[in-house]
C-alpha cells in the first residue's frame, strides 16, 4: 500500500513500541504482541514489506540488531553469580543443551523433513530460552527461589551460545558434506579463536579506559556501541559467522572485570536492546512471505513442534538432573517451561539468509518453524505457569517478602523490622553509599535502579510480595508503583506520600497506594527517625484488643504493619482499614516522648508517686531502649538501635 522506505521504517519503530506498551498494560507477553501486529501489517493487510523496501539494507540491520542483543545478553553472564547455584545449574546448560541440541536436530531431520545441516543449526538454535521472555513469567508467576534461579539462568547463560552453536554445526555440516576442506574447517576454527582473543582484548581495552576517566561519562555509551560494531564486523570480515562469537566474548569479559560504570552502560544497552528487539522482531514478521505462513499449519511443523514441548525438553531435563537435589516437582515445571524469544526468531532469520545463499532451498521453511515454536511456546508457557505451579506447590504466594526501594534510615529500620519478623527484605537504591545504614545493620541490599529490566539479571524478585516505594524522588515512587501494577498488582504496591504538607489527596497514584496511616513523606519519617523516634511492636491479647491500643496511642505515632499471628504483613494505608485480633502484632513509628510518659504513669501506679527525677528517667529509658530491654509488657523495640 504504502511503498516508503521512510514510512517502513516509521511504522516499524511505530507498532513495535506500541506492541511492548500494550503488552505492559495488559499482562500478555511482548513477543505475542509484536507477532500478531507484525503479521496484520506484513503478510495479512499488506501494508508494509519491510525486506522488500529495505532491499539490502534488510539483512545487515538485522544482523547488527542480533550482535548487540547478544553483546547486551552477554553482559549479563557474571560467573560469580553463577557459581553461587547448585549442581543443576551446570548440568542443565551443559548436559541438558546438548541433549536438547541432538534431540532437537533428529526431530527437525525425520519430523519436519529438513536437510541434516538445517536440522543441526536449528537444534543448536532452540537450545535457547530467551531471558527476555522468562523473566516476566517469573516475575507473574511468582516462583519458589530455587526452581525460578534454574529457569533464569538457564536462559541468560545458554541465550548467546545457542547461535554460536549454530554457526558452529553449519559449519561441521560442510565438512561432512564435503563442502568445505579439513583446512577450511581448522581455519573457520581458527578464526573463531580469534574472535575470542578480540571481543576480550577490546574489552579489557574500552574497560580500562573506562576505569582510567580516558572518555568522557557522555561518550562511554556512544563509543561502545561503535566498538560493538567494529568487533562483529572486523571479525566476520575475517571469516563469516564469528563476528556473534566475539561481540559474545567482549560481553563476558567486560561482565567480569568489574567496571564502576557498567550498570550505567548496561541501562544504555537495555534500552537500544528493547528498541532493537521491537523494530526487529515486526520487521521479520512483517516479512514473512503468505505461503510461508501458511506453512506454519503444515502437519510436518506441528510434529515438530508437539516433540519438542512434549519429548525434546522433558528428557534433555529428566536426564541432565539425574542425580542433583531437584526434586520430581521441580524437574515436572522446568521440564515444561521453556520459551523461546526473541534471539531465536532474529538469529534465525539470519541464518536463513545464510543458508539460502549457500543452497539450501529447505532454509525456507526456517522462519516459519521458528515462529510456530516461539509464537507456540510462550502463550502456552506462559498462561501455564502459574497454574502449573500452583499444582505443584512451587510459589511463594503464601510469603511476605518485602522489597524497599529507597536506601534511607527509616528504609533501613523498617527493613530490619520485616527481618526480625523471619520474613524476606531486600532494600535496593541507585546509590552505594545510600544503602550504608542498611550495610550497617547486616541486611541484605543491591545497588541498581529497579526499574532497570537489568535487575531482574542479578535479583531475583520472586520472593518479595510487596514492593515499597520509599525513594526521596516522589515521581520516581511512583513509576516505580506504574511499572510493576501490572505483574504484581496494585495491592502489593505502595509509596510514601508526596512532600506537599498535608495536600496528599491532590495527587493521583498510579498503581500503588499510600503507605501508613496516616500517609507520610519519606523527608518526615527520616525527621522523626532523627528526633528519636523507634519502631515499636505490641502483641494484641484478649484483654488488650486494637480498639483500646488505637485509643491510647499517641497522635504523632504512625501505624506501619500488622504483622498477622501466622507470620503474614499488612501494610497500613489511609485508603483501606485495617482491622486485628488478639495474636496480631501492632509496629508502628512512636514517639519516645509518649513511652516516657506511660513509664511514669507505671511507676506512680505501682509507688504512688516518682522517686526518680525526670532527666534519670529519660536517661534510663534511653539506656534501655539501647539494650533492648522491653519497658511495658506486651511491647518490644524490633531493632537494635
Amino acid at each position: 500500500m504504502f511503498d516508503t522506505l521512510l514510512f517502513d521504517l516509521m511504522l516499524v519503530v511505530l507498532i513495535g513500541i506500541l506492541s511492548q506498551w500494550v503488552a505492559w498494560r495488559f499482562r500478555m507477553p511482548a513477543i505475542v504482541v509484536m507477532s500478531v501486529a507484525g503479521l496484520l501489517v506484513g503478510p495479512i493487510f499488506g501494508l508494509i514489506n519491510p525486506k522488500e523496501s529495505m532491499g539490502e539494507l534488510f539483512s545487515p540491520i538485522i544482523t547488527f540488531a542480533v550482535a548487540i542483543i547478544l553483546f547486551e545478553g552477554s553482559l549479563n553472564l557474571d560467573f560469580k553469580e553463577i557459581k553461587g547455584f547448585s549442581k543443576p545449574v551446570g548440568r542443565i546448560v551443559t548436559v541438558g543443551a546438548f541433549i536438547a541440541w541432538i534431540a532437537g536436530s533428529l526431530a527437525a531431520h525425520y519430523l519436519a523433513g529438513l536437510s541434516w545441516a538445517v536440522a543441526f543449526i536449528i537444534g543448536g538454535l532452540f537450545i535457547v530460552t530467551g531471558p527476555t521472555v522468562i523473566l516476566p513469567l517469573l516475575r507473574q508467576a511468582k516462583l519458589k527461589p530455587r526452581p525460578a534461579a534454574i529457569l533464569k539462568w538457564e536462559g541468560i547463560v545458554v541465550d548467546p551460545f545457542g547461535a554460536l552453536l549454530a554457526v558452529f554445526a553449519f559449519e561441521f555440516i560442510k565438512f561432512l558434506n564435503k563442502e568445505a576442506t579439513l583446512t577450511a574447517l581448522l581455519l573457520f576454527f581458527a578464526a573463531s579463536a580469534f574472535a575470542v582473543v578480540l571481543g576480550w582484548g577490546v574489552a579489557r581495552l574500552i574497560g580500562n579506559a573506562f576505569e582510567r576517566g580516558s572518555i568522557p561519562e557522555f561518550l562511554k555509551a556512544p563509543v561502545l556501541f561503535a566498538l560493538v560494531i567494529f568487533t562483529f564486523v572486523f571479525a566476520d570480515e575475517i571469516m563469516h559467522e564469528t563476528g556473534l562469537l566475539a561481540v559474545t566474548a567482549m560481553g563476558m569479559a567486560m561482565a567480569n572485570m568489574r567496571l564502576t560504570t557498567l550498570n550505567d552502560i548496561r541501562h544504555f544497552k537495555e534500552n537500544i536492546s528493547v528498541l532493537l528487539i521491537s523494530g526487529i522482531f515486526v520487521m521479520l514478521t512483517a516479512s514473512l512471505d503468505p505461503h510461508v505462513l501458511i506453512e506454519i499449519f503444515n502437519l510436518r511443523i506441528i510434529l515438530y513442534v508437539l516433540a519438542m514441548l512434549f519429548i525434546v525438553r522433558p528428557l534433555s531435563i529428566w536426564i541432565s538432573t539425574i542425580g542433583t537435589e531437584l526434586n520430581n516437582r521441580e524437574k515436572h515445571l522446568i521440564g515444561w517451561i521453556a520459551p523461546r524469544g526473541i534471539v531465536a526468531l532474529t538469529v534465525s532469520g539470519y541464518f536463513a539468509t545464510i543458508l539460502l545463499e549457500n543452497g539450501y532451498q529447505d532454509a525456507e521453511l526456517l522462519t516459519a518453524l521458528t515462529f510456530a515454536l516461539v509464537f507456540s511456546t510462550v502463550v502456552l508457557h506462559g498462561f501455564s505457569i502459574g497454574f502449573l505451579a500452583k499444582k505443584l506447590n512451587l510459589t511463594t504466594t503464601d510469603e511476605s517478602g518485602v522489597l524497599i526501594a529507597g536506601g534511607t534510615r527509616f528504609g533501613a529500620e523498617l527493613a530490619q523490622s520485616v527481618k526480625d519478623t523471619g520474613n524476606e527484605v531486600l532494600l535496593i537504591d541507585q546509590s552505594w553509599a545510600g544503602l550504608s545504614y542498611a550495610r550497617k545493620l547486616g541486611l541484605d541490599s543491591f545497588v541498581g535502579d529497579i526499574l532497570s529490566e537489568q535487575v531482574e539479571y542479578h535479583i531475583d524478585l520472586t520472593p518479595y510480595r510487596y514492593i515499597l516505594a520509599m525513594t526521596k524522588t516522589d515521581i520516581y515512587n511512583a513509576h516505580i508503583c506504574a511499572d510493576f501494577a501490572p505483574d504484581i498488582g496494585s495491592d502489593y504496591l505502595f509509596q510514601t506520600a508526596f512532600q506537599v504538607g498535608n495536600d496528599v489527596e491532590s495527587f493521583t497514584i498510579t498503581g500503588g497506594q499510600l503507605l501508613f496511616s496516616p500517609a507520610i513523606s519519606i523527608y518526615d519519617l527520616e525527621e522523626r527517625m532523627s528526633a528519636g523516634h523507634v519502631i515499636r511492636k505490641t502483641v494484641l491479647t484478649k484483654q488488650y484488643s486494637y480498639t483500646q491500643y488505637l485509643r491510647e496511642r499517641d497522635d504523632k505515632s504512625i501505624l506501619l504493619y500488622i504483622l498477622r499471628a501466622g507470620g503474614m504483613i499488612e501494610f497500613f494505608t489511609p485508603e483501606i482499614e485495617r482491622q486485628a485480633v488478639a495474636g496480631d502484632a501492632i509496629i508502628a513509628l512512636t514517639s519516645p516522648a509518649k513511652m516516657i510518659e506511660r513509664v511514669k504513669e507505671r511507676l506512680e501506679e505501682e509507688n504512688g508517686e516518682i522517686i526518680i527525677p525526670y532527666a534519670q528517667l529519660e536517661e534510663q529509658f534511653m539506656e534501655d531502649e539501647k539494650m533492648e530491654k522491653p519497658m511495658i509488657p506486651g511491647e518490644a523495640p524490633l531493632s537494635a538501635k
